[in-house]
């Protein structure tokens, strides 16, 4: 998953939040240096990858991928996935706005910036003024995030084709992401429930 599903699937508190999105930059047993709700963030960052990676809906959306960007499949289906939790997220959120909680998002960001690790810190005031969340609901902010990715990843992601790809293909990828979005949310909640009872022991 990508950064918006991960801040989504983090629930309401700040410092989960925050972890779940800098959860890919924090390696190895790193975690250990954090407070415990950014620490318990990265810590379900990785929990959600791992159940992503071995859901049929996701395998299957990179399958459907492979033959156009092989090893590189993965990292579209996220950003795919992205975009369609952005087009759907009334839905998923109750009602809630992307908007209010792009910039809910964003301001637990900068209440915990001296915690972001410094990679992050270089990026995320652009990444604030342009709106990033908020922008994977349309092809044109689709395309500007993998745009950045190719430029300090790979160049083989290839934006423009990987747009294309999205809407020819598009009716099957949503399908996929319906199919996954439902049991990746049961999985997140149900952790997010073990915290609090966790947190509530040690009171």
């Amino acid at each position: 998953m990508n950064y918006l599903a991960h801040i989504f699937l983090s629930g309401d508190d700040r410092a989960l939040q925050v972890g779940n999105f800098i959860g890919d930059f924090v390696k190895g047993s790193r975690y250990d240096e954090y407070p415990s709700g950014i620490r318990d963030g990265i810590l379900l960052h990785r929990q959600i990858d791992s159940f992503t990676d071995a859901h049929p809906a996701f395998k299957n959306t990179v399958e459907v991928l492979r033959p156009a960007f092989g090893r590189y499949s993965g990292i579209i289906a996220d950003m795919y996935f992205d975009y369609f939790l952005a087009n759907h997220f009334d839905h998923y959120s109750s009602g809630k706005s992307l908007n209010c909680f792009a910039y809910n998002f964003y301001a637990s960001a900068l209440l915990h910036y001296r915690w972001l690790p410094e990679r992050v810190q270089g990026f995320i005031f652009h990444f604030i003024s342009t709106n990033r969340l908020k922008q994977y609901k349309s092809y044109a902010g689709l395309e500007a995030s993998l745009t950045i990715m190719s430029n300090y990843k790979s160049k083989a992601i290839e934006p423009e084709r990987s747009i294309a790809f999205l809407r020819e293909n598009e009716a099957q990828l949503n399908g996929l992401f319906h199919d996954f979005m439902p049991e990746v949310e049961n999985y997140a909640k149900s952790h997010l429930q073990g915290l609090q009872r966790a947190s509530e022991n040690r009171r």
